[in-house]
């Protein structure tokens, strides 16, 4: 009876080990020209991310005031 259950563990480890070598190969195979490219930023948009970061604003209300910023 050993024997089986040492067979079913290292069936079961086998099939374990290959799926998890599969799904990692499989997330690497992205073209590289799938990466999106950031456009340089300009002086307001500097000027403004840094009145906001002494504002100490994150998230929605960051995003708000950056808008609002950038279009006066």
């Amino acid at each position: 009876m050993t024997m089986k259950m040492f067979f079913a563990a290292l069936g079961t480890v086998a099939l374990l080990s290959s799926g998890a070598a599969y799904a990692q190969t499989a997330t690497t195979d992205k073209p590289a020209a799938a990466k999106k490219v950031q456009a340089p930023r300009t002086e307001k948009s500097l000027e403004c991310s840094k009145q906001a970061d002494e504002k100490g604003l994150h998230g929605k209300p960051r995003k708000k005031f950056m808008s609002t910023c950038k279009k006066a």
